[in-house]
């Protein structure tokens, strides 16, 4: 995941707010995660991404879509889907998605 912000987009638009929590660095998920966000980049109206991790395993990802369209298509795409299940069967001890529709967004960078 990118460490930079996501900073300057026009509402409104949606939110995919993926929390988790899983071990440190799992056999094969930085592969399977880089994977994710290659595809998910290639995808129209995929507008970004950011992540943010504890050393003690918790994680929130909040991925940005235009429409619900594109998020509906980012869900039910076929790789991801795979993805999911190995999550589930391999990665995670549990995780919740939020989705959400942003009406107003700001933000602030010093420099």
């Amino acid at each position: 995941m990118t460490p930079n912000l996501v900073a300057g987009l026009e509402p409104p638009y949606y939110t995919a707010v993926f929390t988790s929590v899983r071990p440190d660095d799992p056999e094969g998920f930085a592969e399977t995660d880089a994977r994710m966000l290659e595809i998910v980049s290639g995808l129209p109206g995929f507008l970004g991404a950011e992540g943010a991790r504890t050393p003690g395993g918790i994680g929130i990802t909040v991925a940005y879509f235009r429409d619900l369209a594109s998020l509906d298509a980012w869900r039910d795409h076929a790789e991801h889907q795979a993805a999911k299940r190995r999550g589930r069967e391999q990665w995670y001890e549990s995780y919740s998605v939020h989705i959400g529709k942003v009406e107003r967004s700001y933000g602030f960078e010093r420099g």
